[in-house]
């Protein structure tokens, strides 16, 4: 797995690439726990490049959301290749986050 992180504007932006597992999810879950507590939070997960997720992944995505929305902020989802939305699908997750198609898309909802 690779993680990348950025701003942009106010934005905090997280790309991840590769497997997204048990065995991945520490470094992703310690940044969405800095950047998830700031009053008005707003985060993209960008999983362009994101080949797996598995419970955990999900369940770290979900505590993110949670934090988010405790400080009134908000966070969306996007890029997810068809194998990846399927889980979203089948777990029902896809009803609980905004899923954005591309950055761009996710990044102009914060902005409108």
């Amino acid at each position: 797995m690779e993680m990348k992180t950025r701003l942009t504007g106010a934005i905090q932006v997280v790309e991840i690439a590769g497997r997204f597992d048990t065995s991945t999810v520490p470094p992703v879950a310690a940044w969405l726990e800095q950047v998830t507590v700031v009053p008005g939070a707003q985060v993209i997960v960008n999983l362009s490049g994101t080949t797996f997720v598995d419970s955990a992944a999900l369940a770290t995505l979900v505590q993110a959301l949670k934090r988010c929305q405790n400080v009134k902020g908000d966070m969306y989802l996007c890029g997810m290749r068809r194998p990846v939305y399927m889980i979203f699908e089948l777990t029902r997750l896809d009803k609980v986050f905004n899923i954005f198609v591309d950055e761009d898309h996710a990044l102009k909802a914060f902005t409108n």
